[in-house]
C-alpha cells in the first residue's frame, strides 16, 4: 500500500496491552493481534501474518507442520515496542493475523496449488505476509505468488542452501529444492540472492555448485565467523540493494543449543544473540514479504525453539513495517 496510513485503522489493528489484558488469556494469534479472513483484509491490512502448517516435504524429523500453532502462543509474550531498535510496528502498518493456508498433509503438489492461490490476491492487493512454516518448502509457492510480475532477491538465513535438485523417487518438491526451483520458474533472482549460515557435513562436493553457477552468494559459516557479522550484514545489503526482496529465516540457522526443534539441526550455529543482531542489521532493505520456518514443536517439548521462533519473527516484522512505511514516502 502507499497511500498514507489511516491513524484509525492502524490503531484497530494492534495487539491489546498485557498491562490492560495478560499475555497468556485470549485466544492466541500471531503477537495476540486481530484474527482477520483474508478476504477481509484488502484496505484494511499492510501486513498479514499467515500459518503455513505443512510439513509433508519434510525428508528428516517431521513436526513443523505444528510450527504455526506453537509459534503463535510462544508470540503472545512480545510487547509492542522493539527496545534494540526503537521500532514500533503497530505505529507503522496495520498488521493483523490471516490464520492459516487450508493444506493437504499429504500431498506436497496440491498444498503448493492451495499457498499460491491463498498469497496472491494478498500480493494483488499489496498486503505484505508474514509466514509461519511449516517446512522450507512452503517459500517455494510464496515466491511464485509474489515474484510472478518480477524476480525477488532474497536473503536466505539458513544451515542449508535448499538448491538441490530432488532427489526422493525423482521428487521434485521437497524442503531441499524451494530455492531452485523459484530460480527456475524466473521468481527469484540469483544474482541478488545471499545464504548465510551454511554449515553441517554434505553429500558430495559439488553440491553447491549448481547455486554458484547461477549467481547466488553463499557464505557458509567460516566465513561468518572469520569476517563478522557486520561485514557479512553490509554485504548482504550490497547484494540485495534498493530493489524488492524476500527474507527467509529457517530456524536451523541457529546452533542446536538454542533451537533444537528442528528436523535437520547442525551443530555450529547462530546464537540467539548473533541472529538478533543479523536480522536487525537488515534494516532498510525493501522487503516486501518474509517467513519464519522448520519450527518442529514435538521435537523440543521445552518450547524453547517456539519462543526463538516467535522472537524472531517480531524483529522481521519490525523490518516489514519499516519497509511498508518507507514505500509510503
Amino acid at each position: 500500500m502507499t497511500k498514507e496510513p489511516d491513524a484509525a485503522r492502524i490503531a484497530r489493528h494492534r495487539p491489546p496491552s498485557g498491562m490492560a489484558s495478560p499475555r497468556f488469556s485470549g485466544i492466541a494469534s500471531f503477537m495476540r493481534l486481530p484474527v482477520l479472513d483474508p478476504a477481509e483484509a484488502p484496505g484494511r491490512v499492510d501486513i498479514g501474518l499467515v500459518g503455513i502448517p505443512f510439513d509433508g516435504a519434510t525428508t528428516n524429523r517431521p513436526g513443523a507442520r505444528l510450527g504455526p500453532r506453537r509459534v503463535r502462543e510462544a508470540s503472545t509474550g512480545t510487547r509492542a515496542l522493539n527496545a534494540a531498535t526503537g521500532i514500533a510496528p503497530y505505529d507503522l502498518a496495520a498488521c493483523a493475523d490471516l490464520g492459516d493456508v487450508c493444506v493437504n498433509p499429504i500431498d506436497v503438489a496440491a498444498t503448493a496449488a492451495r499457498i499460491e492461490a491463498f498469497y496472491e490476491p494478498l500480493a494483488a492487493a499489496g498486503i505484505v505476509p508474514l509466514s509461519m512454516g511449516g517446512d522450507h518448502f512452503v517459500t517455494y509457492p510464496v515466491l511464485r505468488a509474489l515474484g510472478r510480475d518480477r524476480p525477488l532477491g532474497l536473503v536466505h538465513i539458513d544451515a542449508h542452501s535448499d538448491t538441490d535438485d530432488g532427489q526422493y523417487d525423482g521428487s521434485r518438491l521437497t524442503h531441499g529444492t524451494p530455492f531452485r526451483r523459484a530460480i527456475e520458474d524466473g521468481v527469484l533472482d540469483p544474482t541478488r540472492m545471499i545464504q548465510i549460515g551454511l554449515r553441517g557435513s554434505v553429500d558430495a562436493a559439488d553440491e553447491l555448485d549448481w547455486a554458484r553457477a547461477q549467481g547466488v552468494r553463499i557464505v557458509p559459516m567460516e566465513e561468518v565467523v572469520s569476517r563478522g557479522l557486520p561485514q557479512v550484514a553490509a554485504e548482504a545489503r550490497a547484494v540485495i540493494g534498493a530493489s524488492p526482496a524476500y527474507l527467509s529465516f529457517d530456524i536451523d540457522a541457529l546452533d542446536p543449543a538454542y533451537a533444537p526443534g528442528t528436523g535437520t539441526p547442525e551443530m555450529g550455529g547462530f546464537t540467539s544473540r548473533e541472529a538478533l543482531f543479523l536480522v536487525r542489521a537488515l534494516n532498510g532493505l525493501d522487503f516486501i514479504g518474509a517467513d519464519l520456518v522448520e519450527v518442529a514443536p514435538p521435537l523440543d517439548p521445552s518450547g524453547i525453539t517456539a519462543l526463538a521462533g516467535a522472537t524472531l519473527a517480531f524483529e522481521i516484522l519490525c523490518l516489514l513495517a519499516q519497509a511498508v512505511a518507507a514505500r509510503r514516502e
